[in-house]
């Protein structure tokens, strides 16, 4: 089969891998009909954090059911599905708590399962991995680019927003607008937001954050932006989403935020340590903490349940779509702001 390597920053090859198998009776191989590049990639695509040389790249698969292990009770081959970015068992400790991505039998989707941007993947523990798509909205292609997000990035930016508390009748900022931070708008909208300030510095992105939901955007940086989304909110909103994880973005979240207020964070970290992070700025105003890594895979059904019913929408985060051989030009792209999000059709149109 052909997936996307890793071969040092700023360099994706399309090469031939060995098709993935079954090598255990938890897994199913799923030939992927459509993945995305995430904002994550471009960290070790710039060079920014370490990757090995010739390793799979890709996190984000849906697709249809090849073959199963013996064991495999959840989905059958010819089944429609989509995974979280990270594989988790569905019974352990954390995984009953609803905290996959700590799942004591977790796995990423590099190495030799096929990676994400790749003709086909295994799926260790597909039972407690896989997220089936009802048979009736299996092959609508409007609903499957609404679905996809649910890999990642819309899990994420809901993630964002239970973190920081965001319900009924909330004001609440979000900080980024990326893919992350629209689909945090989303969300808050969908937690029934009163008031959504979403910033940013790319007027297209924030156009599209105002089609999503924020009632008002502030396009600045640094202190400006800070100031602007303090005013806005009359001294800081409770509830601040850090779609990022730049720590300029952590810091100016935690300034922005009302004192007893709570910062729900999820962007990757980057450059943040315990001496960058402004922890006086949370100590000093009670400020709340909260987030991580998004469990994507505890969101999954609540989440597809509104994209089935047509009242969550996030596709149009999606401004670029790409074949196999376009995944190098899709990264260039979006390590260029010439894309919001690239969607990713390995096998072609079909």
């Amino acid at each position: 089969m052909r997936a996307a390597i890793y071969r040092g920053p700023r360099e994706i090859a399309i090469e031939d891998v060995p098709r993935p198998a079954i090598e255990a009776p938890t897994d199913a191989i799923v030939r992927v009909t459509h993945t995305a590049v995430c904002g994550s990639d471009l960290w070790f695509y710039r060079g920014d954090s370490d990757r090995e040389d010739g390793s799979p790249v890709g996190h984000e698969p849906m697709g249809i059911v090849e073959a199963v292990g013996d064991d495999v009770r959840s989905v059958e081959p010819g089944d429609r599905v989509f995974a979280p970015f990270l594989i988790s068992c569905g019974y352990c400790e954390f995984c009953r708590k609803g905290l996959h991505t700590s799942c004591v039998n977790g796995d990423s989707w590099g190495g030799d399962n096929g990676g994400g941007q790749g003709e086909y993947v295994r799926a260790r523990h597909a039972d407690g991995t896989l997220v089936r798509v009802p048979e009736r909205h299996a092959d609508d292609e409007d609903t499957l680019r609404s679905l996809l997000p649910l890999t990642d990035v819309m899990g994420t930016g809901h993630h964002a927003a239970v973190s920081a508390g965001v319900d009924t009748g909330s004001t609440c900022v979000v900080v980024g607008d990326g893919a992350v931070g629209l689909c945090g708008v989303l969300a808050a909208r969908r937690l029934g937001a009163e008031r959504i300030v979403a910033v940013g510095h790319h007027e297209n992105r924030l156009d599209l954050a105002a089609e999503f939901g924020a009632t008002e955007t502030i396009n600045a940086r640094g202190e400006e932006a800070i100031e602007r989304a303090k005013e806005t909110t009359y001294g800081g909103p409770n509830h601040v989403l850090e779609c990022v994880g730049a720590a300029s973005a952590m810091n100016a979240a935690i300034e922005i935020c009302r004192d007893g207020g709570t910062v729900g964070y999820v962007g990757v970290p980057h450059g943040v340590t315990s001496e960058g992070l402004d922890v006086f700025g949370l100590f000093g105003g009670n400020v709340a903490l909260d987030g991580g890594v998004a469990p994507v895979r505890a969101y999954a059904e609540e989440l597809m349940a509104d994209v089935l019913a047509g009242t969550l929408d996030p596709s149009p985060i999606f401004t670029k779509t790409v074949d196999l051989d376009g995944v190098p030009e899709g990264y260039r792209a979006m390590d260029e702001r010439e894309a919001i999000k690239v969607l990713v059709r390995p096998h072609g149109s079909e």
